[in-house]
């Protein structure tokens, strides 16, 4: 994304704060694109609730409550020593510890952190978990890298972060680049440094290590089960319907995975060097072990599966589809793919990803009657049972995986029909852009009314 995004005109009672925001924080889009997008949703909540101006909730909701940016050395396989940046938003603390993932990828920087701990805010309020907003992560890449050498960074890496963290003040889950591997040598290297077996500090652990069931699978099966939420309204479901997913990594895989339990055929997945196309269906045995123990490139899904076809050129949107659940990073899904998707035919999108459509994108599905759940409702499974796991770690209680899964079914529905009725209440039946931000924004307003100016 560029910085000269084209953003709609907003309200005069939003518009000195998002002024303010650009001034302060310029040359970072990214979180200028999510600031934006929830701003425009609730210009109509403050003129009904005038307590919210007059409270400064804005001005004090854009800044987050700390940012912690430092080095990170470590030593490579070959002896070298290797610097990069790490970081950790903590936007804010007002219904609980903050809580959100850390991402390890090249791209990472400063705005990108931000707009996901800006997210991360309002996601975690619709779950009504309890837990607060933040985000983290580094520039460091672990694909290619050895055991030894993400070992290495993860340890360099908490022994600076140890020191802002904790059960009852922020715990950070994985995201892109952080999965079991990174999640186990991050938490050992706590739990050392800080003389303190707290399990309920880092969330995405190990089943045998205080991880709870159903957490590596939420985020993908949450999307589905938002975007089953959707379709219901409309009486229909994921049955018999040809469903496109972007991405390889563990939102696409459960997306897939749970897709297909409903009944439905999931026909893409992709990586940075291309996509697949499988009209069979994506085989996820051969795709987890290409992706999850191989670390391989998709190319090689194609090379094993007769009934398979990779296409390095072009976009996973191209595809014709009935339902698209964008997993692979923000700003993937552009204005003219959107439009493509639209002219094949799709019939809902469901944002597997954190915003991965860009705001043209999400204007083109809504104007031509897509239903369109944005990743503020529909990723915020894997944040909501990462609270579940918080609870269990808390009470020292291990639930069954169904028992996991139902209640993350349940928290979606309770998401989903939030995010519906605020709509509606004002003004925007459908809206579930409009009405995720609204319900969300409404909960964390509240609380800082309530709690005075801090």
């Amino acid at each position: 994304m560029t910085e000269t995004i084209d953003f709609h005109p907003l309200a005069a009672s939003v518009q000195p704060v998002f002024t303010t925001v650009l001034d302060r924080s310029p040359h970072e889009p990214e979180f200028h694109q999510a600031v934006h997008e929830v701003l425009h949703s609730i210009a109509p909540v403050l003129e009904e609730h005038p307590e919210y101006v007059e409270g400064g909730i804005l001005e004090r909701l854009v800044e987050p409550e700390r940012q912690i940016m430092f080095r990170v050395p470590w030593v490579d396989d070959a002896g070298r020593l290797q610097v990069n940046r790490g970081y950790r938003i903590q936007f804010s603390s007002v219904l609980g510890p903050y809580k959100g993932g850390l991402r390890f990828h090249p791209s990472v920087n400063l705005s990108i952190i931000k707009f996901l701990g800006f997210e991360q805010i309002f996601k975690n309020a619709l779950t009504g978990q309890g837990i607060g907003g933040g985000k983290g992560g580094s520039d460091f890449d672990p694909h290619g890298r050895s055991d030894a050498e993400v070992m290495r960074f993860c340890q360099s890496f908490m022994n600076e972060l140890y020191r802002h963290l904790g059960e009852h003040t922020d715990v950070p889950a994985g995201d892109i680049g952080v999965g079991g591997r990174e999640i186990g040598y991050l938490f050992g290297q706590y739990r050392k440094v800080t003389n303190r077996h707290e399990s309920g500090m880092f969330t995405g652990k190990g089943t045998g290590w205080g991880g709870a069931e159903v957490r590596t699978e939420a985020t993908g099966y949450g999307a589905v089960f938002f975007a089953q939420e959707m379709l219901a309204v409309h009486n229909e479901s994921f049955e018999g319907k040809r469903v496109g997913i972007s991405g390889s990594g563990n939102v696409a895989i459960y997306a897939i995975e749970k897709a297909t339990q409903l009944g439905a055929t999931a026909v893409t997945a992709s990586d940075s060097s291309g996509y697949v196309v499988d009209d069979a269906g994506i085989d996820l045995a051969l795709l987890r072990q290409l992706k999850e123990v191989e670390r391989a490139r998709i190319v090689e899904y194609a090379n094993r599966r007769p009934s398979a076809r990779f296409v390095e050129n072009g976009s996973v949107w191209d595809v014709p589809v009935d339902i698209a659940i964008p997993s692979a990073t923000q700003n993937e899904v552009s204005a003219a793919e959107a439009q493509t998707l639209i002219a094949n035919g799709v019939r809902a999108v469901s944002e597997g990803a954190n915003m991965p459509c860009v705001p043209e994108a999400v204007d083109a599905f809504q104007k031509a009657g897509v239903l369109f759940a944005p990743g503020k409702a529909a990723n915020a499974g894997g944040v909501a049972t990462s609270a579940l796991e918080m609870s269990q770690n808390a009470s020292r209680q291990r639930w069954s995986f169904a028992d996991s899964e139902n209640k993350l079914r349940e928290i979606m529905g309770d998401i989903h029909d939030a995010a519906f009725r605020a709509a509606e209440r004002y003004g925007t039946p459908g809206d579930y852009v409009a009405g995720a931000n609204i319900a969300g924004f409404e909960r964390v307003a509240n609380a800082m009314l309530a709690q005075g100016v801090i």
